[in-house]
């Protein structure tokens, strides 16, 4: 029997995806960090990339020997964040073109990201992107963060489309793990500024070299 592979959605993460949000995650922790007594110069990276705010406060919290209630950071984290996506992050090139090709493809389209609303719906805003997406869920609406798949399952349940229609966006090994631990496809865009994409062949379904690449990839699977 030949299974019908095409999608009806597409759901995004948004750091490292739509926004090139990594490089400035060291100097978000820096500052951060900076404010509890840690010199901090981004050697722990790849630890937080993509992970929610609670695992990536509680391993700096271990890391670094912090006394401080883990609340307290994520809050402070959150605040901090929410400053530079407000005004200093940047979007990657093209996004604006393939989401505009992608809604003329008649694809649902909807942002699943750790960050916090605070963060997620400015950035949104400001590149002026919201209306693309009918569905944003952010890491505030979910009790367990990436790697677990709820954030994906979330974002299918409010889609309305079953989750073997969806396909997944993703930068960050955990987001992969979490989309395919909700049942969906996962196309990898691996940032080869800090990761060798090499690393993602086993875990995605696809690994893309830009987000320019998802519409023919949609195309191919509708016809395969």
């Amino acid at each position: 029997m030949r299974h019908n592979m095409s999608f009806r959605a597409v759901i995004f993460d948004l750091d490292g995806v739509l926004a090139d949000s990594e490089p400035w995650w060291n100097e978000i922790d820096k500052k951060f960090l900076g404010e509890y007594g840690v010199a901090y110069r981004g050697e722990y990276h790849r630890n937080v990339l993509g992970v929610s705010y609670r695992l990536a406060v509680e391993f700096y919290k271990k890391t670094f020997g912090l006394s401080v209630p883990t609340e307290e950071l994520m809050r402070r984290r959150g605040e901090i964040a929410a400053e530079f996506f407000a005004n200093r992050i940047g979007l990657f090139p093209s996004t604006r073109a393939v989401l505009e090709e992608l809604r003329e493809m008649n694809l649902r389209l909807a942002v699943a990201t750790s960050s916090l609303s605070a963060s997620a719906r400015p950035f949104l805003d400001r590149h002026q992107l919201t209306a693309f997406f009918e569905v944003i869920v952010t890491g505030d609406e979910i009790e367990r963060g990436k790697p677990a798949p709820d954030i994906y399952l979330r974002a299918a349940e409010k889609l309305g489309v079953p989750e073997n229609e969806c396909l997944v966006i993703e930068d960050a090994l955990s987001g992969i793990a979490a989309g395919k631990a909700a049942g969906m496809r996962v196309a990898a865009i691996p940032d080869t500024r800090f990761v060798n994409p090499r690393d993602y062949e086993k875990e995605a379904d696809y690994v893309l070299g830009s987000l320019f690449e998802i519409p023919a990839l949609v195309r191919s699977a509708a016809t395969d």
